[in-house]
């Protein structure tokens, strides 16, 4: 284990790892955790009753958080020709089809998301070994295949995210940057945790949401109790 920093000293002097803490309390006191230099992300890692593997208790959905999330998006548009200008227009920051094809072919990643038609998709289908492992492979449960290319880069671009629970039953995303006020934080938060507690799978069994935690990048995790969130 590497030597704790006298700044991780401060910020674990100021948390009882013991307690849960109400979400309000949690969003003003990871602000004060964090000592990076940079802007900080914060996310929440929530622990959830289900088993992946079972196809009947996968959790997968999207949410568009009302503050955004403090980071700029970076979003290619693969589409036909008569699709470009709405793309552009819409504040797509790289728009075409084969070029960005090859490009990708070669190893090009360098963007957040992808969004297609459904007509494209089967000259995206060849990239899945890319796309794939990165989590940039478009899908129409996403929103990233779509016919309506205009809206769906608008609200990508304003906060729209994609989110699925991992092998472990944990399902991870960044809700906002430290320089949020605790209110942007607070309202990002809930409607994450409104979203997720929606799609709770018919087949789950006992308590569904075990645990859920607040951070920021480096810093230590904030238990949240979840009856605070309501």
């Amino acid at each position: 284990m590497g030597k704790i920093t006298k700044n991780q000293k401060v910020a674990l002097s100021k948390l009882d790892a013991n307690m849960s803490y109400a979400l309000n309390d949690a969003a003003k006191l990871v602000k004060t955790l964090t000592f990076t230099k940079f802007d900080a992300s914060v996310d929440l890692d929530i622990r959830l009753g289900v088993d992946p593997r079972k196809a009947n208790q996968m959790v997968r959905g999207i949410v568009t958080l009302p503050h955004g999330t403090g980071k700029e998006t970076r979003v290619l548009v693969l589409c036909s020709p008569d699709k470009v200008n709405e793309a552009t227009e819409a504040g797509a920051d790289f728009v075409g089809l084969e070029e960005y094809i090859e490009k990708i072919k070669g190893g090009w990643t360098d963007i957040d998301v992808i969004i297609t038609m459904p007509s494209v998709m089967a000259k995206i289908g060849a990239l899945g070994k890319i796309l794939g492992p990165r989590g940039l492979m478009p899908n129409p449960k996403s929103g990233t295949v779509t016919m309506e290319i205009g809206k769906a880069v608008k609200e990508v671009k304003m906060g729209k995210i994609d989110f699925k629970v991992d092998k472990y039953g944990i399902i991870h995303s960044s809700i906002g940057k430290v320089s949020f006020n605790e209110e942007q934080l607070i309202d990002n938060a809930k409607e994450f945790i409104r979203t997720i507690i929606k799609l709770k799978p018919t087949a789950a069994k006992g308590t569904y949401m075990k645990s859920i935690y607040l951070s920021s990048t480096m810093s230590p995790g904030i238990q949240i109790e979840p009856k605070s969130v309501d």
